[in-house]
Order: structure tokens, then C-alpha cells, then sequence
């Protein structure tokens, strides 16, 4: 894949998220756990991954690290071209802002704001006004099928709705790639299809990159590529 501009012609990387070696090691006391044991991962602008594995064996503390929300203990991980490990927390968390986007387990929704102040969130982080701000989360929120719900509470909406306003939230900065950490874990089978199909779909129409760590077999197969984490490697 040839590098490209973007629209103010700079040169766009080939790869959205790179590791090299990335390892880490928890260390409690004497005790020295290791959990990443050397992973190497490149992940191209809209590619769509699952990454499986069995329970504790390091899939969040990997999509932590690729996202610059923990530090590696050896190797190395980038942002679009930037090593994320040699960056202070100022730097990762405006990286962060501009290039990733998080959807969890758990929504992780502010109660007391409403679907479109709760996606409008990433905007405001990044000192936009929130007059500017409204209209692109509510168009956001129009993308994932909830144009009549931008008024509503989390508590006023179903568990898919929370999971496609977190989403769309996630979304709304048009970062090059989102990392979800078992999105569809909490949701029922309809839900989680639904929820698939959204991702998909705003894979295709924004050629956003989705890194999805997941027990859920059915939803891995239909990325298009799956990895295991075994040993704390890649397979």
C-alpha cells in the first residue's frame, strides 16, 4: 500500500497502529508476571481485526498499550508513525484524542448528560465550542440509527442504544482507528448482530480501522482478519 496526503498534504503513514516486540511485565513485590511476551502487529487504515483469546491472557493490557493508555516494558508501539512510548502523557492524550477512538464492555456513559452531550464529549475535550459541537455529534448520532434518542438519558435508553451512543461517541472525532475491548459483551444476540453491522458500516463509509478484542467467536470470524493471543504473542 503506497503512503497518501491528507488534505493538508502531509504524508499519511501506511500503517494506522504498528508494535514491534511490544512486551509487559506486571510487577507485584518479588512476583514478576509477564503478559506480553514480543508482539508485532500492523494494522493498515480500515482494516477490521478481532483479536481472541483465552481469559488473562493479556488482550486488554495489548489494546492498553496500542492505544498509549499504559506504558510497555519493552518494544515499541505507534500512532500513526508517532512511538507512543516516547511520549509524555500531554502528547499521548492529544494523540489520542485526535487519532483513536474507545468503545468498552461497558458504555461508560456520563448519567447526567444526554446521548448528544455524551458524544459531543471528545469535541469538547478538544476545545470546541459547543454550538459547533452539536450539530456533528447529532449527525453522528443520525449515522448509528438514534437521530430520535440525542435528548434522552442512558437510563432512557436500551443497552444497544447506550452501546451505539458509546460508539458514535467514539466515532465523532473521525479517528483512524477505534480500539472496542469486548463490545458486545454485555448484549443480547440481536444486539450484538446489530451492533456488527453498524461497525461495518461506518468501517466502510469512513475507512475507520476497528481493532475488536472479543470472546465472541461469531464476531471475530466476521472481521477480516482474526489473531490469537497465545503466550503472549500474536498467532
Amino acid at each position: 500500500m503506497s503512503n497518501q496526503r491528507t488534505e493538508d498534504g502531509r504524508q499519511k503513514t501506511e500503517f494506522v497502529i504498528s508494535c514491534r516486540d511490544l512486551r509487559k511485565t506486571f510487577t507485584q513485590g518479588k512476583l514478576h508476571v509477564p503478559v506480553l511476551n514480543g508482539v508485532n502487529l500492523d494494522v493498515m487504515h480500515g482494516e477490521r481485526i478481532a483479536i481472541v483469546g483465552a481469559s488473562g491472557s493479556g488482550k486488554s493490557t495489548l489494546l492498553h498499550l496500542l492505544g498509549g493508555l499504559d506504558h510497555a516494558t519493552g518494544g515499541s508501539a505507534t500512532i500513526l508513525g508517532h512511538d507512543v512510548q516516547t511520549m509524555n502523557e500531554v502528547q499521548r492524550s492529544h494523540l489520542r484524542n485526535r487519532s483513536l477512538g474507545f468503545v468498552y464492555q461497558f458504555h461508560h456513559l456520563l448519567a447526567e448528560f444526554t446521548a448528544l452531550e455524551n458524544v459531543a464529549m471528545p469535541l469538547w475535550i478538544r476545545g470546541m465550542q459547543r454550538a459547533q459541537a452539536a450539530p456533528i455529534a447529532a449527525h453522528m448520532l443520525d449515522m448509528v440509527g438514534l437521530a430520535a434518542r440525542i435528548a434522552h438519558l442512558p437510563a432512557e435508553l436500551s443497552g444497544g442504544e447506550r452501546q451505539r451512543v458509546a460508539v458514535a461517541r467514539a466515532l465523532v472525532t473521525e479517528p483512524a482507528c477505534v480500539l472496542a475491548d469486548e463490545p458486545t459483551g454485555n448484549l443480547d444476540r440481536a444486539s450484538a448482530q446489530a451492533l456488527f453491522e453498524l461497525m461495518q458500516t461506518l468501517n466502510e463509509k469512513l475507512n475507520t480501522s476497528f481493532i475488536v478484542v472479543t470472546h465472541d467467536l461469531e464476531l471475530a470470524g466476521k472481521m477480516q482478519r482474526q489473531l490469537r493471543l497465545v503466550d503472549g504473542v500474536l498467532m
